[in-house]
């Protein structure tokens, strides 16, 4: 059992960061489409579709590590 198994199904507002309790990967939340909940890694990267059952509230520690990860992330130089 993974640590997001521990947490109840939610209905994530855009904006917040969930858990996507099938792999346990963290996102920030851009919205539903029909049964399931868009989600955007934090920094960017490739949206990914998660089963609105399946779509955990991050904890306030994760939520502080993705939160870090796109400051970082926007403050980066072009290369």
């Amino acid at each position: 059992m993974t640590g997001g198994d521990d947490l109840e199904a939610c209905t994530p507002e855009p904006g917040s960061f969930a858990v996507d309790a099938r792999d346990g990967r963290i996102g920030r939340v851009l919205g539903r489409v029909g049964p399931y909940v868009r989600l955007r890694p934090p920094g960017g990267g490739p949206v990914w579709d998660c089963p609105a059952d399946s779509a955990r509230p991050a904890p306030p520690s994760a939520v502080l590590r993705a939160r870090v990860t796109e400051i970082n992330r926007a403050g980066q130089l072009p290369r």
